[in-house]
Parts: C-alpha cells; sequence; structure tokens
C-alpha cells in the first residue's frame, strides 16, 4: 500500500457518515444597517452656514472643505454626497498637473462621465500644502470651474477615508 492509498483511507473513514448540506441551510448573510444620522442637524446648520458665507471668487485656504449645489438640488442631497453615500463611478487624480492642464483634463473627465452616463464620479485635486502663501491653485481652480460647468449639480470635499478636503465628490445631470 502506497502512501497515496493509505491518505486517501484515511480521508474516506475520516468522511464515513458526511452527508452534504442542503442550500438552505447555508447560512445567509444579513443586510448591511443603514447608517444613522447623528449629527445631522449639526451638519446641516453647518452646511448652511457655509453655503450662506461663501463667495466662489475668494481663494481657499489649505484645510476648507468644498461645498457647492444648485438652486433646486435639495440639501439632503448635498448632505448624502459629503457623506459619500453615492457610488463613485469614476476618477480623476489632477496631482502634479498645472492649473491649465488640470482644466482641461477634468474638462475631458467630465465631458466622458456624463457621455457614459455616470453619476458621481471623484476629482482629487490635493490640499495645496505644498503651494506656498498663494494657496491651494488646483483646489480653486477646480472649486471655480466645477462651478460653472452646467454639467455639475452638487459637490462637496470627500470623506477622510477618500481623500477628505483633498477630493470633492461630484454629482452630476443624467444624461
Amino acid at each position: 500500500m502506497t502512501e497515496h492509498d493509505k491518505d486517501e483511507d484515511l480521508f474516506r473513514d475520516a468522511m464515513r457518515g458526511v452527508k452534504p448540506m442542503r442550500k438552505s441551510a447555508v447560512a445567509r448573510q444579513a443586510p448591511k444597517p443603514r447608517p444613522l444620522a447623528r449629527f445631522k442637524r449639526a451638519d446641516e446648520r453647518e452646511v448652511l452656514k457655509e453655503s450662506l458665507h461663501s463667495d466662489p471668487n475668494e481663494s481657499l485656504t489649505t484645510g476648507e472643505e468644498l461645498s457647492f449645489r444648485r438652486p433646486h438640488v435639495p440639501e439632503s442631497v448635498l448632505l448624502k454626497l459629503r457623506r459619500g453615500q453615492f457610488v463613485v463611478d469614476a476618477e480623476i487624480d489632477l496631482h502634479g498637473m498645472t492649473a491649465a492642464e488640470a482644466k482641461a483634463a477634468l474638462r475631458e473627465f467630465l465631458a466622458d462621465a456624463v457621455d457614459k452616463r455616470m453619476s458621481c464620479i471623484r476629482v482629487v485635486h490635493g490640499k495645496g500644502n505644498r503651494s506656498g502663501p498663494r494657496g491651494p491653485v488646483l483646489k480653486n481652480v477646480v472649486n471655480q470651474w466645477l462651478q460653472r460647468s452646467d454639467r455639475v449639480l452638487a459637490y462637496g470635499s470627500a470623506r477622510a477615508v477618500d481623500g477628505g478636503s483633498g477630493a470633492a465628490y461630484v454629482l452630476l445631470k443624467s444624461g
């Protein structure tokens, strides 16, 4: 008797009396619980405060968050967007580009995203930590250009895990 035969015999002995599981006996995972909006009122007040006191022509400082919505877009949609509750269909990273390069790349990326009927994208512009006294160049360009684009419904700074104030979720008009 070879070593292989011994292994087979041991396996058969170990499996004697074992019956296959029925499909209905397979454990199913419970759906994930919905996120709790523990700080909803405080978030809404903060967003309202930001929207009332922001000037699109004003330069941003490094740590400031982006937040914008068209008048017909409900505040609740912007809050969901900023909380990362939309599926991000695509992303563009503008790090290392000049303002002109970033604007052209973003324009092309937005056109492509709209053509492909994407609803939410992420734009990584960076925080401007290396921009010196002139402030975050790409962040300011992205902020101003997204507000002027008729393809954009709303945008807001991303959650920390997705880049924080160095990235933005952008909600696009459908087809």
